[in-house]
């Protein structure tokens, strides 16, 4: 029983510390606030509770009073809860006031630290807290305080003549206020100052004005919390080093459908260019419950001497597999492998394998080429076991068949639609707020069309469609429905890269 107070860090998923992931991998409970990135909740075991109790300014999904009742619950009756709230649990975060009443329920807890939104939004806009022409000091203040009191709490005439550089967390309902009294207090109406939307994300916007300004130009341009407000001379710094919000896809929204377990790579190319990427995996990998027909063909592995893996999916499950019958890769020896693309060959490297034959192109077609380059027309020498997905085109053991090959096909893992995401798309589709949206797969596109209406993307035609290759492509094709972008070579890599290229040029 243990209850763990996480700072999930600004909003970019990246900045999450290792020892907050290690924590919600193992978790029992998960509770999460508004500000934490969704995405987080992706390292959850299949097993955990996750609860939803976001609070932003004026709105709460359940009041504090009932967070806390909530975690000493769980703790009680679960074991471990993450307490999981956005940038620090202890910079304006409330977590103090959970502590305390964990502490009273005799629950033991920890804090782990996040990094605030006070020090990255800042960072992620240009603008350095500290610099040592302008300041060596930085304050940190709340921009809750009621307008209307009859005394305020700040120090106004302390922060005017500080020379720090200012920071106010959620003050924007405030900040006309905040910006009235500190030049009341002397502070120069000129003093550079700004304002940073969602830091770290890819919704940031930054304003940058004066003192003076900046409460009308903030509403002018609708700008409102999840903010943090900026005032100092380090402002003048954010148009040369406002190095986020110049990236390659910033302001970008692109659809990842590939399943969960396989996203990552391309999740994280196109957030390093500064995507938003929206997650809707249309389908999930599922290792089939009975692996006899596989045991039975490792077990009899030397009647083989051709592997081939087509995905890095089944190289995972055929080596899991092996290791239930306590196989390794000495179990292989005298076997030449084929790989199907560079995620494939790389998966094999991870178990000390390398590759005798890769083919240029990452299609069936390609792979019977590659062969009859490599053994000749005459395959009736190669004795080839396939573990691969139970839905699969048929063309590679048909081709290979044909030249005189015997090839065993053992379906070891299915492909199960996955409804994750469905409402935010569409939702998204209809306001036009997607730029592209990506297929890795022909399994990836009809899954995609179960969940969502093809008839919003005929709709939409501004919506770019992204396939790694052409069967994909033509898939698309079939909902009447055109691939804007294709890479020349079928891998999560080069897809990437199209879509960074073809989205800058549009």
């Amino acid at each position: 029983m243990k209850v763990y107070l996480l700072g999930a860090g600004p909003g970019d998923p990246g900045l999450l510390t290792l020892k907050a992931r290690d924590i919600l991998e193992t978790a029992d409970v998960i509770v999460y606030d508004a500000l934490a990135s969704t995405e987080l909740l992706s390292l959850a075991k299949p097993s955990a509770e996750i609860i939803y109790v976001g609070k932003i300014a004026d709105q709460h999904a359940l009041p504090q009073q009932e967070i806390n009742a909530l975690l000493v619950k769980k703790a009680r009756e679960k074991g471990v809860v993450a307490r999981l709230k956005g940038g620090d649990p202890y910079i304006f975060g409330r977590g103090a006031e959970e502590a305390l009443v964990l502490k009273e329920a005799n629950i033991p807890f920890e804090e782990v630290p996040g990094i605030s939104s006070t020090i990255a939004a800042p960072a992620y806009a240009g603008i350095p807290l500290t610099y040592r022409e302008h300041c060596s000091a930085v304050t940190l203040i709340t921009g809750h305080e009621d307008p209307n009191k009859n005394s305020s709490a700040i120090n106004w005439q302390a922060l005017a003549t500080s020379r720090a550089t200012l920071v106010f967390v959620m003050g924007m309902k405030n900040l006309e206020h905040i910006c009235t009294n500190l030049m009341q207090a002397g502070l120069d109406k000129t003093t550079p100052a700004a304002i940073i939307y969602r830091g770290t994300t890819a919704k940031q916007r930054t304003l940058i004005a004066t003192l003076a300004t900046l409460a009308k130009e903030a509403a002018c341009q609708n700008f409102s919390n999840p903010s943090v407000i900026v005032i100092g001379q380090v402002v003048q710094l954010a148009p040369t080093l406002n190095w986020f919000e110049q990236q390659a896809l910033f302001g970008k929204s692109i659809v990842v459908t590939r399943a969960r377990e396989q996203a990552s790579d391309l999740v994280r190319l196109l957030q390093d260019k500064g995507a938003e990427v929206i997650q809707c995996p249309t389908i999930a990998i599922k290792p089939l419950q009975s692996q006899e027909n596989l045991h039975t063909c490792l077990q009899n592995i030397a009647a083989y001497n051709w592997l081939i893996f087509t995905s890095s999916n089944s190289v995972k499950i055929f080596f899991a597999e092996m290791a239930k019958l306590h196989f390794d890769a000495r179990n292989l020896h005298g076997l030449k492998i084929c790989a199907i693309g560079p995620g494939t060959q790389n998966a094999l490297q991870n178990y000390g394998l390398y590759t005798d034959l890769l083919p240029e192109r990452f299609v069936a077609e390609s792979v019977i080429e590659a062969f009859v380059k490599h053994v000749g027309q005459d395959l009736s020498a190669c004795k080839i076991l396939l573990p691969r997905a139970s839905v699969a085109r048929d063309v590679l053991p048909e081709r290979l068949t044909k030249l005189g090959a015997t090839v065993q096909v053992v379906p070891i893992y299915t492909t199960e639609a996955c409804a994750t995401g469905q409402a935010e798309i569409t939702e998204r589709l209809k306001n036009g707020n997607i730029n592209c949206i990506s297929f890795t797969s022909t399994s990836t596109v009809h899954n995609f069309f179960k969940l969502v209406d093809p008839a919003l993307l005929h709709e939409h035609p501004e919506v770019q469609l992204a396939a790694i290759g052409p069967i994909t492509a033509k898939t698309l094709a079939t909902y009447g429905l055109n691939c804007h972008i294709q890479p020349a070579n079928y891998t999560i890599p080069d897809l990437a890269q199209a879509i960074i290229t073809h989205l800058t040029s549009i």
